[in-house]
């Protein structure tokens, strides 16, 4: 156990420079400083181990020089950030003591001040393993409930398409969907992903967008008689075709557009004009907006979970000096599952 005060080593990834196309490793370095394991005098901000650190796709929007709606870009020369499970090793907090495990947004580093820690979550559940609370009982998790449960309206029998089905809110959404009794069919970008989607997680079909010429003929294989509900991860070409292939009054849910985030995506959707033939309901969302619901959501999956009705696929990098190669594999769909990093073992 660290004793407070002490000075130890800290090593951090911080982001070279913006990024404007797909990032690399270099566009990252490990770097190693010291840091004091003690919260200034009088304030309210707790000093934290991180023990494993989130890979999001959402990150990639980060790198730009530009600001986005709810996001801050990363300070070059800083670490960069993103979710993480951490044990509170000093504290200022009234809410917070040491000893406590939190999830939350931190620091790529192996310590972290964090100066406002009101929007951390204490882990009060340790029969599952704390790897979830960055996926399946974090940010992820959340997701698939909210978009799948809020915005999708789904019903039983529906037919359920999912991009990018194997990752980290994908594979959730999928099970979420035969849960409720819809058919289900996911993409995924190798054969491995896609034996995953059948023989894992339960869904009706899947195949490797990789290997169709033609999206749309793809599509009409697996839903001949049009989708009902798309569970969008990815944007671009797939978000095109899906707009061929859905139901009169289908529903398209935004989730994420990864095809768009690097500034210079030139993919783009031609074929919004069936979504007003057909009448279907466009609505993307926001988890940040839904954080309020974090409990309802953290009982009704942890009974899912302990039922043994939810399984979850994580592809774990270990050490921080790993975290600059596992994020630019999500990016470039090199994961099998939600990929995180291994910082420290407890």
């Amino acid at each position: 156990m660290e004793k407070r005060g002490a000075m130890v080593r800290n090593k951090r990834v911080v982001l070279r420079d913006y990024v404007s196309g797909y990032p690399t490793e270099g566009d990252m370095e490990v770097r190693k400083g010291e840091m004091k394991l003690e919260v200034p005098r009088g304030s309210k901000a707790v000093v934290v181990k991180n023990l494993y650190l989130s890979c999001d796709t959402y990150m990639r929007l980060l790198m730009n020089r530009t600001a986005v709606e709810l996001l801050k870009p990363y300070t070059p020369g800083s670490p960069i950030t993103g979710f993480g499970v951490s044990r509170i090793v000093d504290s200022g907090h009234p809410n917070f003591k040491v000893g406590d495990l939190v999830w939350g947004t931190t620091g790529w580093e192996e310590y972290s001040l964090i100066a406002n820690p009101e929007a951390l979550q204490k882990i009060e559940h340790t029969d599952v393993p704390l790897s979830y609370f960055i996926g399946i009982l974090g940010m992820p998790g959340m997701t698939a409930y909210v978009g799948f449960y809020k915005v999708c309206n789904a019903k039983k029998g529906d037919t359920v398409f999912i991009s990018a089905a194997s990752g980290a809110i994908g594979q959730i959404v999928g099970q979420f969907a035969k849960l409720m009794g819809c058919y289900v069919v996911g993409c995924a970008g190798s054969k491995e992903k896609v034996d995953l989607l059948k023989s894992t997680f339960g869904f009706d079909d899947a195949f490797n967008y990789k290997e169709e010429r033609d999206l749309d003929a793809a599509l009409k294989r697996y839903f001949p008689e049009g989708i009902d509900i798309y569970f969008d991860n990815v944007g671009g070409k797939m978000l095109d075709a899906v707009l061929l292939n859905m139901k009169v009054r289908g529903r398209i849910t935004l989730c994420g557009m990864v095809s768009q985030y690097s500034s210079d995506s030139k993919e783009g959707v031609t074929n919004l004009m069936h979504a007003i033939y057909k009448r279907v309901r466009i609505e993307g969302f926001a988890v940040y907006d839904h954080f309020d619901e974090y409990h309802k959501f953290l009982e009704f999956l942890l009974s899912h979970i302990r039922k043994g009705k939810i399984v979850y696929v994580e592809d774990t990098a270990e050490g921080l000096e790993n975290g600059p190669s596992a994020l630019v594999r999500i990016l470039n769909g090199g994961n099998v599952g939600k990929q995180l990093v291994l910082v420290a073992r407890e």
